[in-house]
């Protein structure tokens, strides 16, 4: 499970938690323009937008579990399980991967406008990187400096959401949250009021009683309810400290503690790290779980214009 969340905050902010049993060797990976990204049915790319996220390096291709392009726009892939579905080769469409889905997008758009019409040529097709490697089932969040989508293949097809909210999480469908979030319109920052025996004398005994029924538990649909609770009160801040400062603390409202969530495997399911990535500057920020110090990686102090991945070990 994993959290995602884009926010506004002078500059553009974009980043997640990762909520997953064990570790898969992940690192902080920029692409740069001129590395040549071998595709299944299409032909190489080999030029293209640089980005920079986290991602495991498996063959010399970049998995990416989040990323962000130098022109700011981001996406990060969900785990959907149960919802995703994959689909034939279709010869009347571009073929994408769903591994191959983010540096893709990212590689070839800069806007949503750009990605929304990528997406109607694209039919994400059933391949696995390899037998060691087999598809996940993924759901994405989509965002540039000014709006989000989400994008989701499913049996009917594959869905574009347009994300008011900027947040996603997991299942159910996206639909789901869109109407479940109407639940809790009521719940603010200030005081509660009275609405329930009125000529009664009720008191606030607490602050922060106007967000009493706000969910607390590690469910999806309770995470997606409280980032965009947490998200929609945070203060646009003065200066990038601060900013990614706020970040991390929404996603920190949403975190999973290891012992809180278990897997019917018996393992613990916890938020492995925590990522920010400044969409305007491309600095890529993160936190684990072990190292709450920010650790930051800037795109720009490599050679974009380079032939090789860049990798940079997490410090945990």
């Amino acid at each position: 499970m994993c959290t995602a969340v884009s926010f506004r905050s002078g500059d553009s902010y974009f980043g997640r938690n990762l909520d997953l049993e064990k570790s898969y060797g992940e690192c902080v990976v920029i692409t740069p323009r001129n590395y040549k990204l071998n595709m299944r049915t299409l032909p190489m790319t080999e030029r293209h937008y640089a980005m920079i996220g986290m991602a495991i390096v498996v063959g010399d291709y970049p998995l990416y579990y989040e990323a962000t392009n130098e022109m700011g726009l981001s996406m990060a892939g969900l785990n959907f399980p149960g919802n995703a579905h994959y689909k034939p080769f279709d010869d009347t469409k571009d073929n994408v991967t769903p591994f191959e889905l983010i540096p893709y997008i990212l590689g070839k758009c800069k806007d949503i406008r750009e990605v929304k019409r990528e997406l109607e040529k694209i039919n994400l097709v059933k391949i696995n990187f390899s037998e060691e490697l087999p598809l996940s089932p993924l759901h994405w969040m989509i965002s540039d400096k000014e709006t989000s989508i989400t994008v989701e293949s499913v049996k009917e097809g594959l869905k574009v959401y347009d994300n008011p909210f900027g947040v996603l999480t997991n299942n159910p469908t996206f639909d789901y949250h869109l109407m479940n979030i109407n639940n809790y319109m009521s719940l603010h920052e200030g005081f509660a009021d009275n609405r329930i025996s009125p000529e009664r004398e009720l008191s606030n005994y607490s602050l922060g009683m106007g967000a009493l029924g706000l969910p607390g538990d590690y469910s999806s649909a309770s995470r997606f309810v409280r980032a965009v609770f947490i998200k929609e009160k945070s203060p646009s801040c003065e200066n990038e400290k601060e900013s990614v400062s706020q970040f991390f603390h929404i996603l920190g409202g949403v975190a999973m503690p290891k012992g809180c969530v278990m897997t019917r495997d018996g393992e613990y399911e916890y938020t492995r790290y925590s990522s920010c990535c400044n969409a305007d500057k491309g600095i890529y920020y993160y936190t684990t779980y072990n190292n709450s110090s920010v650790t930051a990686v800037d795109m720009h102090s490599v050679d974009l214009d380079g032939r090789e991945l860049y990798k940079s070990e997490i410090i945990d």
